[in-house]
């Protein structure tokens, strides 16, 4: 006879915060469902040991109406049954639930005992601001693009941003080991521009190549990419996992600043009745993950993410998570320059500004162009 040793948790419990979509007499059963479902995936009845029901299966710690048929609820899960992987605590949260209509994580709640199993963003906002030497501004953005030009010809475009004093230096995230702009030869040509430039200006611009990759190549291209001078990383967790931005950021050979794009990820967010919150995705799960910059698309570009849902996001990159540090929002998403007061007057100064092919269209003074999105970036953030 196989007997199981006796289960003793630690009574300590995480919360996972949820928005339900359904008819009220519904919403205790689907709230009860949930704390089934996350843990034991068993039917409840047929568990016969005690400490199982008691000390595993989550527990509904508060319910309460939003509107006629939305309805949100917190549910503890015991910090035993996240182990020690981000894989599995992202399990839990909403594992098979995601598969469910009418669930949404709004929320997580950690607590220190848990939060410290993650090291979380290397730098973080205030560690970015002094890797790139900018304090009183929002710290600028741009990508190298389009697709389908050569190394030589994005190195020589990287040369004249650097010049203008853009801050962050990104491969577009379309950018990755092509035939007809190699990886490795864009990187190295890219890096030493972006670096020639710093010595001729003072400044401190960082070049961030794309490293979104195979998973067995992941590591390869980032220790890669330090080797010939890129200062950050560009990593679309949407495509390789949150937990490969993680190894990523933990590995201490490589000790770069990682900014997350948001590739592959809008449909786990863009319905407001599931997935989840764009706090969740865009700002914890980052965290906890190691990014340093969230990428997301703005209110009012070319796609169509709300005030709301950027405010939640920013809430989700800045709220208290222990010895986790806050990182920076970076909206993006066909912005003018134009708009640079109204995102100051929106986000402050603790953000990221990223415009793209409007720098291109301002003229054909590049270099100018960039300087002038500084200037104005600096006289948004005001005195």
């Amino acid at each position: 006879m196989i007997h199981d040793r006796t289960l003793s948790l630690s009574g300590e419990r995480l919360a996972a915060v949820y928005r339900l979509a359904c008819r009220p007499e519904e919403v205790e059963a689907r709230a009860r469902a949930i704390c089934v479902e996350q843990t034991v995936e068993f039917p409840e009845a047929l568990i016969d040991d005690p400490a199982i029901r008691a000390q595993i299966i989550g527990e509904i710690a508060s319910l309460a109406p939003l509107d006629g048929e939305r309805f949100e609820v917190v549910i503890r899960y015991p910090v035993e049954v996240a182990g020690r992987e981000l894989t599995q605590l992202i399990n839990v949260l909403f594992g098979n639930v995601s598969l469910q209509p009418g669930v949404r994580l709004h929320r997580v709640r950690l607590p220190e005992s848990l939060l410290r199993q993650y090291r979380g963003p290397r730098f973080g906002a205030p560690g970015l601001r002094d890797r790139v030497g900018v304090q009183g501004r929002p710290l600028l953005c741009t990508a190298i693009k389009p697709m389908g030009r050569s190394p030589e010809a994005l190195a020589a475009l990287a040369y004249r941003l650097a010049l203008g004093g853009i801050d962050l230096i990104k491969d577009d995230h379309g950018l990755a080991d092509h035939a007809f702009c190699p990886f490795a030869e864009r990187v190295a040509r890219c890096a030493e521009a972006v670096a020639r430039a710093n010595r001729e200006t003072g400044g401190r611009s960082l070049y961030l190549p794309n490293v979104t990759a195979p998973a067995d190549e992941i590591v390869g291209r980032a220790r890669q990419a330090k080797a010939v001078g890129a200062g950050g990383l560009l990593v679309c967790p949407g495509l390789v996992g949150l937990d490969a931005l993680r190894a990523l950021a933990d590995d201490d050979a490589l000790a770069l600043p990682i900014l997350s794009h948001p590739a592959f990820q809008g449909a786990y967010c863009v319905n407001p009745d599931a997935g989840l919150s764009h706090g969740v995705l865009f700002g914890q799960l980052n965290r906890l993950a190691g990014a340093d910059a969230a990428i997301f698309p703005h209110w009012g570009g070319r796609f169509a993410f709300t005030q709301a849902e950027c405010r939640d996001l920013v809430d989700g990159a800045t709220c208290a998570m222990g010895a986790i540090r806050p990182i920076l929002p970076v909206p993006a998403g066909g912005l003018r320059l134009e708009r640079v007061e109204e995102l100051g007057d929106f986000y402050g100064r603790d953000c990221i500004l990223l415009i793209g092919g409007d720098l291109h269209a301002q003229g054909p003074d590049l270099v100018a162009t960039c300087r002038r999105f500084v200037a104005r970036a600096e006289a948004a953030a005001g005195p």
